[in-house]
């Protein structure tokens, strides 16, 4: 009888998590990003093309986080368990995003569309299984705080996708070479943490989806409008951060033509949500979330809005910076806060403001497309795009405020 194999230590774990959110948001969502410039001076796609990909790729993402999300409600309508091997998921994920990611190498463009959306439904499974099951495993072994290091993944996959592009770049690579390079990246960090993800390694299985917490302490007052109102001030950051993570890199480049150091401001925005995520994680707990939170669109806000104060390197790199470091924060104190209001309820009010982000996502890069389709010069049509993002940034921390003044902590 073959003896099985210990189960992975915390700190495995903890890695594990990082690794797999490295893979499908650092590489299946955003390593896109750091090879437009190379994909437009081949002329591979034009702007236009380009922002359909994008939001393809975000749409997907949408489907997927809706669809991990209502996953118990359809199980239980189709009289099924609601119970899910996340790590199985994970690891089909982790192989979904490698597969897609290579797909894009091939010059079928037709494709790229198709491709760049079951990438994005594949980041969405392995973002929120990842979560949910490295959690869970934390919490059983007495070290919840870990849990907070999965997070610097995302942070630590754009940086990683950052500078093998600017590698590329400096070799004078294709955007076809680029696209290969990053699937052999995804598969190599999927190895790494593979046997991770095994759950005949004595690790303990449960239901992955999110669920209630009964035991939460309510909320009294926050009524539908106020629930409503939080959710579109979220839905405001996904549109408000969406066209500068996008199309950073050509908007540095109109700015800055010849500069050696525009393909570094993508992995500055890496570094960003990787300290971000580790700030957050140290924060005290208690205190007013919707005050945290405005704090963090207001930095955004400014990130956002620091390229077009001062476009020069050191404005593009303090923008890329800012623009990073409340990325994970946003959706951390988000998360938080729907469970603090509604603790009864909380699985489908997540799934509104997830859907309300993806929604700001998806429709950012058309926005922009169209604004500088219609611009004097495409300097000129970034330009309105990203002070109309700088504002609805500031518009949701407006209402974070306000909410905050409407509905104190001490009304509980």
């Amino acid at each position: 009888m073959t003896e099985r194999a210990a189960p992975p230590s915390a700190l495995a774990l903890a890695f594990a998590g990082l690794v797999a959110l490295a893979v499908a948001m650092g590489i299946g969502r955003f390593a896109f990003t750091p090879l437009l410039p190379l994909m437009l001076a081949e002329h591979a796609v034009d702007l236009a093309g380009a922002s359909l990909l994008a939001s393809a790729n975000y749409f997907g993402y949408l489907v997927g986080a809706l669809a991990c999300t209502f996953q118990p409600w359809i199980a239980r309508r189709l009289g099924r368990s609601v119970a899910i091997d996340g790590p199985r998921w994970v690891r089909g994920g982790l192989v979904a995003t490698t597969l897609l990611t290579l797909g894009m190498a091939w010059d079928v463009p037709p494709l790229w569309p198709w491709l760049r959306f079951a990438a994005g439904v594949a980041s969405a499974i392995v973002f929120l299984y990842t979560s949910g099951w490295c959690l869970e495993q934390l919490a059983r072994r007495g070290v919840p705080a870990m849990g907070a290091l999965i997070y610097v993944g995302p942070g630590g996959g754009i940086v990683a996708s950052g500078l093998a592009a600017s590698v590329l770049v400096a070799r004078g690579s294709t955007a076809e070479a680029g696209w290969f390079t990053f699937a052999v990246l995804a598969a190599l960090l999927s190895a790494t943490v593979w046997r991770a993800f095994d759950t005949r390694r004595g690790v303990a299985t449960a239901p992955v989806a999110a669920a209630s917490d009964d035991s939460a302490p309510g909320s009294a007052g926050m009524g539908r409008a106020g629930i409503s109102a939080l959710a579109f001030a979220y839905g405001l950051a996904g549109i408000g951060y969406i066209v500068t993570a996008t199309f950073l890199p050509v908007i540095a480049r109109q700015a800055l033509p010849g500069s050696p150091w525009l393909d570094l401001f993508w992995p500055l925005f890496g570094v960003g949500v990787m300290l971000g995520a580790i700030l957050a994680s140290r924060m005290s707990a208690g205190g007013d979330l919707r005050l945290r939170l405005a704090g963090c669109y207001a930095i955004q806000a400014v990130g956002v809005a620091a390229s077009l104060v001062s476009p020069t390197l050191a404005g593009f790199g303090l923008g890329s910076f800012l623009l990073g470091l409340p990325f994970t924060a946003i959706t951390f104190f988000a998360m938080q806060e729907v469970r603090r209001v509604r603790p009864l309820h909380a699985t489908p009010y997540m799934g509104l403001l997830t859907a309300l982000y993806g929604l700001g996502q998806i429709a950012g890069p058309p926005l922009a497309t169209a604004l500088v389709a219609r611009s004097a010069s495409p300097a000129q049509g970034f330009t309105v795009s990203l002070w109309i993002a700088s504002g609805l940034l500031v518009l949701g921390a407006v209402i974070y405020l306000v909410l905050a003044r409407k509905v104190p902590l001490g009304g509980r």
